[in-house]
């Protein structure tokens, strides 16, 4: 099984040029849902959204092309793909020549799946949508919508996750809110250089406590763990101690080596969010 230490994570990696789907390196969900409580079914479905920045090939004449990459990855796959890994197959493309676009969006759909569900049985498919430059100017940019939590005054004392923090009321009417802040910070799981996020939490039931939220997203700050871990420990938390009737975690990480990543995690099915940056990404 993959460990998070085996990967090239904070080691000199040569960047190899030519097509390449073995230095994708997949890592099993499982072992991380264990620590936060999961270890059936989980009660979130939801997908992991990835934005390529630096995607590049060759066309049938030698003449580079140029893209954007959104992929879709479902939280039900077995594994991840960790993140410097993906970099290293996309830098693989890039003196490898492609009949089109639709070929390298198949090669990449292909590939991923293959990574992320390992030979098990597919419950849902990786999705792949390549952006050309002709499109650049409608990629959108805005911020998380909701109420900030970020206006708070509050004092911040905890730079490890404190579930404790959170409390809702829940002997008064239950409310449906909108929650944002931009102060999520968590730190590689291996590298401990920083990740920065924005968060949105949208949920209905007990009213959460907005200061204690606050103090419990910044908690974060110190902790090593990959952005899909923090967002499911984070639904988690929330779910099991502000029994929420409904619930939804996303949050957007700024890039990291042409990369970001945001998850998504929902209590009831529905539409994951359009592929919108905000400004720090």
């Amino acid at each position: 099984m993959n460990q998070p230490e085996h990967s090239q994570l904070g080691k000199a990696s040569a960047y190899v040029d030519q097509y390449d789907a073995s230095l994708l390196f997949p890592i099993p969900r499982a072992p991380k849902r264990e620590e936060v409580g999961i270890t059936g079914t989980p009660p979130f479905v939801g997908a992991d959204l990835w934005t390529a920045y630096e995607l590049s090939w060759l066309n049938p004449r030698g003449k580079p092309q140029v893209a954007l990459a959104h992929i879709t990855v479902p939280c039900e796959s077995t594994h991840i793909v960790e993140s410097k890994s993906f970099k290293l197959y996309l830098n693989s493309f890039n003196n490898t020549t492609f009949a089109d676009a639709d070929t390298v969006k198949a090669r990449i759909r292909a590939d991923i799946s293959a990574a992320v569900w390992q030979g098990g049985p597919v419950q849902s498919s990786v999705g792949v949508k390549l952006v050309g430059p002709e499109l650049f100017d409608q990629e959108p940019i805005h911020e998380l919508d909701g109420l900030s939590l970020d206006r708070l005054d509050i004092e911040c004392t905890r730079y490890q996750p404190a579930p404790e923090l959170l409390t809702a009321a829940f002997d008064e009417q239950p409310v449906s809110e909108v929650l944002v802040s931009n102060l999520l910070k968590s730190n590689c799981l291996v590298t401990g250089q920083p990740d920065w996020g924005s968060v949105q939490i949208r949920y209905t039931g007990a009213q959460i406590d907005q200061e204690g939220l606050l103090q419990y997203l910044v908690s974060f700050r110190n902790h090593n763990e990959f952005h899909e871990q923090c967002v499911e420990r984070i639904f988690m938390d929330l779910w099991t101690r502000c029994k929420p009737t409904k619930l939804t975690v996303y949050a957007r990480y700024t890039r990291r080596g042409g990369l970001d990543i945001s998850p998504f995690r929902t209590s009831h099915p529905g539409p994951v969010p359009v592929g919108v940056r905000t400004a720090r990404q």
